[in-house]
């Protein structure tokens, strides 16, 4: 399959997977029910067409966090672990006993810095191999705002932005080290 595409289409399609494929379930689901004879049928496509709008959110979401992964290092996720294994340091910390969450933009590449407890911080490059996966491993963080943590991970502006904190606060003062 790869030789009938380039590259970066081949890139592109791997980046926007869950997004189309939620776009198919959408458009399936509204194909249903605009044909539907009967109320059931209609109810089927009309309940497809809005599941299909829950993965093209998601998959929008998945999208726009995913990087190349061209940058240093593996990240690996597993059952709630994430371990960072880069060039020079790494890293391994608990999703469930985590304080704090920073994106470092101010570094190239932009850097998540995650920090438990008063541990040293574990810093992972974006565009880390695996890297994509600390999406789903951000998810189990209560609270967090995906959509705000796309935007700044999108933003060209240099800065060191929280995305989220723990609600006793526990690990801020310490973060920026």
């Amino acid at each position: 399959m790869s030789g009938f595409f380039r590259p970066e289409a081949m890139a592109a399609l791997r980046r926007w997977r869950e997004a189309l494929i939620g776009l198919a379930v959408v458009l399936a689901g509204g194909f249903v029910a605009l044909a539907a004879l009967t109320v059931i049928i209609l109810g089927v496509g009309l309940a497809f067409a809005a599941i299909g709008l829950f993965l093209l959110w998601g998959g929008i979401q998945r999208g726009r966090f995913r990087q190349a992964a061209i940058g240093p290092g593996v990240v690996t996720l597993d059952e709630g672990r994430v371990t960072y294994m880069g060039p020079l340091d790494g890293g391994v910390i608990d999703i469930e006993d985590m304080a704090v969450l920073l994106l470092d933009t101010r570094s190239r590449p932009p850097v998540w810095v995650l920090r438990q407890n008063f541990e040293a911080p574990v810093h992972i490059p974006v565009n880390a191999t695996g890297a994509d996966r600390l999406f789903d491993a951000f998810l189990r963080l209560p609270g967090i705002q995906t959509g705000r943590m796309v935007r700044h991970l999108n933003r060209s502006r240099a800065d060191l932005v929280m995305i989220w904190e723990r609600e006793d606060g526990v690990g801020w003062p310490q973060a920026l080290n």
